[in-house]
């Protein structure tokens, strides 16, 4: 039960952290869930081994779940793309400067 509750919590920073931070928050989001995932199992008398496979375990799920998110947040349609107006981040004049 400890092993699903760790592993579910991961997924669950994970999510948040992707939806609402870049990448560079996993810098820090990564080593906090590996100590607090190894103090949960240390308390519940995990050994050494299964402790270290479920620490890898939980941070693996949540970069997983991070990556989830970060591609939900930021999914536009190829075809959404084509036929729209360009956004404000593009630039318009590039033709008129190569003229």
């Amino acid at each position: 039960m400890t092993i699903i509750l760790a592993l579910l919590g991961s997924a669950i920073i994970g999510l948040a952290t992707g939806l609402s931070f870049r990448v560079w928050a996993m810098v820090l989001v990564s080593p906090a869930i590996a100590v607090l995932a190894a103090i949960v199992l240390q308390v519940s008398d995990f050994g050494f081994f299964a402790g270290v496979s479920v620490v890898i375990g939980c941070l693996v799920v949540s970069q997983i779940a991070y990556l989830l998110a970060a591609f939900c947040r930021h999914n536009i349609s190829v075809q959404d793309e084509a036929y729209c107006d360009p956004g404000e981040h593009r630039h318009q004049g590039i033709r008129d400067k190569h003229k």
